[in-house]
């Protein structure tokens, strides 16, 4: 084991690598490819869940799922339509509705204020 100044296991106060985590933001069972804490533990220096597929050939399948649920993701959010002219209007008056009720109750407060 090498001596660090810094803490145990090569990291602050016994964290470990750390860097990984600090250039994706993912800890080490979620990253998906090669962390230095599986390595000695792992036969490819991967997590079990990236070991598990290749090891089963699920790999291709997956990696397919995630394309697909990427492409979800990115159409779902930019394929937003514009409400209909019925629905702005409808949308604006409940808005004024419910400005009206708060502009209600803030005068009421405001005469209860002055009165006391």
């Amino acid at each position: 084991m090498r001596k660090m100044a810094f803490g145990w296991y090569g990291g602050w106060g016994g964290r470990g690598y750390r860097w990984m985590f600090y250039l994706t933001g993912r800890p080490g069972w979620l990253r998906f490819g090669f962390s230095p804490g599986w390595l000695g533990r792992s036969p490819t220096g991967l997590p079990p869940t990236a070991t598990y597929l290749m090891q089963t050939g699920q790999l291709p399948r997956f990696v397919s799922w995630m394309k697909e649920q990427w492409k979800r993701a990115t159409t779902a959010a930019t394929t937003t339509a514009a409400p209909t002219k019925e629905q702005e209007i409808a949308m604006l008056e409940e808005e004024a509705k419910f400005l009206e009720e708060q502009l209600k109750q803030i005068r009421q407060r405001l005469s209860e204020l002055k009165k006391e």
